[in-house]
């Protein structure tokens, strides 16, 4: 299916012609065919491809960078620049690999979004040359258009803690109609799309492999239900599998497409750092939950609120601050939640109790105990000592 004349390679044939129109029938198959064939042929985030398609056009930088009789426009970029580039491209230039990528996404009732379309995230496009060239997409594409949109991101490796807060505020800010955006993984990523999902809410993931491809594979359940009323996305062709480097770049579409970014726990040395520097490189509002002073966890939470201006965020209505939103909610009820009055009941204000003590005598799981601990001493309702938990009066 490759085949090179004169120095040029052919990577769009008739079978890729075909399969773009049934896969978008109602779009310029020239345009779906070269972004299909750019997503197959460059890593995610690649600046040359970006500045060239955006100086050129999808059809004409295609046509440029697979024939070598074609000239580079003056000033467009070093030669040196575009040389190297056309060396990671051209392994990769198979006119089977386009076919077989976009037939693959039709198999599994699959989509492709490009720039301009209906559906396009457009906080994407601040991205500029690193800015996704196109979107492999399964779900209802109409979450994409939701009116506020909120990044939350934080440690695959959370505490009840991080995960109680994390649920918190993305299922309020998902049950008054922000749509709320993560990547999928275990730990806070996970917490964030189940809590949209149980509010009625939207959720999409950024993924770092195909859409085709559950990773991890523990959140299969998990994708299946973000599909049915939320949206996954990728910009790698179905099949691909996710690596480090697709997870990093992928971190910045997460950032660009949210209002704001928070992060709800991280490590010192978390890869949701990486969001939040793109999100503050990109100017949009940080936010970072606190946690325990003593928790590696949220070490890199307090990072950011100490060395990189972020925001501290403990609730949905401070993430809606972040953009400017005033509350109008109704004043929340002062009816205080079981669970919390079970918990206080448990506790002695005299002698400090271990967290699985207070399970028995309140009759929680340990894992929520743990959970609405940490939430509690936050608000100074109950302090932990050397021995244990007390309630502070």
């Amino acid at each position: 299916m490759t085949t090179t004349v004169t120095g040029r390679i052919t990577v769009i044939d008739d079978d890729v012609r075909r399969a773009a129109e049934r896969l978008r029938p109602d779009a310029e198959v020239a345009e779906t065919a070269a972004r299909a064939a750019w997503s197959v042929l460059v890593e995610p985030g690649d600046g040359v491809a970006g500045a060239l398609i955006g100086a050129l056009g999808a059809n004409r930088a295609l046509r440029l960078a697979m024939d070598d009789e074609e000239l580079l426009p003056p000033g467009l970029f070093e030669p040196r620049a575009f040389t190297e580039a056309q060396a990671r491209w051209r392994p990769r230039a198979h006119a089977r690999a386009v076919r077989d990528a976009l037939e693959s996404c039709l198999d599994v009732g699959g989509s492709l979004l490009l720039p301009g379309d209906e559906h396009w995230p457009l906080g994407l496009d601040d991205l500029g040359p690193h800015a996704p060239l196109a979107l492999w997409a399964r779900g209802d594409l109409n979450v994409l258009n939701g009116s506020t949109t909120a990044s939350i991101v934080g440690a695959r490796a959370a505490t009840p803690y991080g995960e109680a807060v994390a649920a918190e505020i993305a299922g309020d800010l998902a049950a008054g109609g922000t749509v709320i955006i993560s990547g999928g993984a275990y730990g806070i990523d996970g917490a964030a799309h189940r809590a949209a999902l149980g509010a009625g809410g939207a959720t999409v993931a950024f993924l770092a492999g195909g859409i085709d491809r559950a990773y991890p594979i523990g959140h299969q359940q998990l994708f299946d239900r973000i599909r049915r009323s939320g949206a996954v996305l990728s910009e790698v062709p179905c099949g691909s599998a996710p690596t480090k480097w697709r997870f990093l770049s992928r971190n910045r579409a997460i950032a660009a497409a949210g209002m704001a970014t928070v992060v709800v726990e991280a490590g010192w040395r978390s890869g949701s750092l990486n969001t939040a520097g793109h999100a503050a490189d990109l100017g949009r509002p940080l936010g970072a939950v606190p946690g325990p002073v003593s928790s590696a966890a949220s070490a890199g939470c307090h990072r950011l609120l100490r060395e990189y201006d972020a925001v501290c965020v403990t609730s949905a209505r401070e993430v809606r601050e972040l953009w400017g939103e005033s509350d109008q909610t109704p004043a929340p009820s002062t009816k205080e939640h079981p669970d919390h009055v079970r918990l206080r009941d448990a506790l002695s204000t005299r002698t400090p109790r271990e967290p699985l003590d207070i399970a028995r005598r309140s009759g929680l799981s340990i894992d929520r105990v743990r959970s609405l601990l940490g939430l509690l001493a936050l608000d100074g309702t109950v302090v932990q000592r050397d021995d244990g938990w007390q309630r502070s009066g």
